[in-house]
């Protein structure tokens, strides 16, 4: 029977769960009719590697409107502010002492937000370079059809084996999550965005009361689209023209990158802890073992199911120009992202909390 419902949980995953796997959609250059004026705000805590990279190509935009630029240097040690470089569009904000109870980025971006005018905003982070079409393609889908919101999940870093094997599989685990078609349907309750690049009204962002209003969330992103969805439509696409240079050179960079928030994720809950990993282990771990240990009608059924589950995964593995024998792996994969937020329940039972740019956010009680 456990077959059996592996197989039905994976049709009604590959037919009914809003297509997430076809990986799309993904915003094509374009040009905004009236091209409104933008400010640009970069929220920055040590981000020397990568800070001038991202600066420089936000000051090439081809933009026919008018940008500011923005960097909120939010306390950093390492001469983040000084790497950025000049640019006639560029201005550094040094941001004060975070007050208790706002996480670290959302006091930058409110920072940010207070100093500047322009009537729609793109916050996008530190590590994140865009192709000079990236600004006008943006504002040209806040404009039709018209959103409150519009965000993008950027190329993430796929060089090193950790990146090659597991960032794939991040970027398809968000999207079974929020599938990108129900983000986008006004109907559909599903909200999520991609804190990397989020282009929003400033109206918007006023009527859900301003960043403060979301000021302690350790998942920003989502919470912010939640926020906005409730007035009115947001979009979130894959992008063609940014991409994250941030690099995660060892597995035990992406465990912690999954495993600071995968128990917040799931509201601090162990039913839902219990829940979640009880549906991976029928979704992922099911199958391949009834197709390689299995005996008879369990054995074609586990095999008919782990095929369902490898043919939705290759349209994200084209996207990151990754071989198809990279479904192989699915399930071990499956098994690391499972031990990594069981992990992020043991750093909250035991009172570690999220640490995250040498800032500790404690243990909500």
């Amino acid at each position: 029977m456990i077959a059996i419902l592996s197989l039905l949980c994976w049709l009604y995953l590959f037919f009914l769960r809003g297509d997430f796997w076809l990986s799309g959609p993904q915003l094509p250059p374009a040009e905004p009719v009236s091209p409104p004026d933008v400010d640009i705000i970069v929220p920055a805590r040590d981000e020397r590697p990568t800070i001038a990279a991202t600066i420089a190509s936000l000051a090439g935009q081809d933009y026919r409107g008018s940008y500011r630029i923005t960097l909120v240097d939010d306390d950093s040690t390492d001469g983040t502010a000084a790497a950025a470089g000049e640019a006639p569009q560029l201005r550094v904000l040094r941001g004060a002492p975070k007050p208790p109870g706002w996480s670290g980025k959302l006091w930058a971006l409110a920072q940010g937000v207070a100093a500047t005018s322009a009537p729609v905003i793109l916050f996008t982070d530190a590590d994140i370079v865009h192709d000079p079409r990236h600004l006008s393609s943006l504002v040209a889908r806040l404009e039709s059809p018209r959103a409150q919101m519009v965000s993008e999940m950027v190329r993430l870093n796929c060089d090193s084996l950790p990146e090659r094997l597991l960032v794939p599989a991040f970027v398809y685990f968000f999207q079974m999550l929020y599938p990108f078609s129900r983000v986008n349907d006004p109907r559909s309750r599903v909200a999520a965005a991609s804190g990397g690049v989020v282009l929003i009204r400033r109206s918007a962002l006023e009527a859900i009361g301003g960043i403060e209003a979301i000021k302690d969330a350790l998942i920003d992103d989502v919470t912010l689209a939640r926020a906005v969805k409730k007035i009115g439509p947001i979009h979130l696409g894959h992008s063609g023209l940014a991409a994250s240079v941030r690099p995660y050179p060892h597995f035990k960079d992406i465990w912690r990158m999954i495993s600071r928030t995968a128990f917040t994720q799931l509201r601090r809950s162990t039913v839902l802890l219990a829940a979640t990993l009880a549906a991976m282990t029928l979704v992922w771990i099911v199958p391949i073992a009834d197709a390689l240990c299995g005996h008879g009608w369990r054995a074609g059924v586990g095999l008919a199911t782990f095929a369902i589950a490898a043919l939705s995964y290759l349209p994200t593995l084209a996207r990151y120009r990754r071989s198809r024998l990279a479904v192989l792996a699915l399930p071990l994969i499956a098994a690391f992202y499972m031990a990594a937020t069981i992990d992020s329940a043991l750093d909250e039972w035991f009172g570690r909390g999220v640490r995250w740019k040498s800032r500790d956010y404690g243990t909500p009680r």
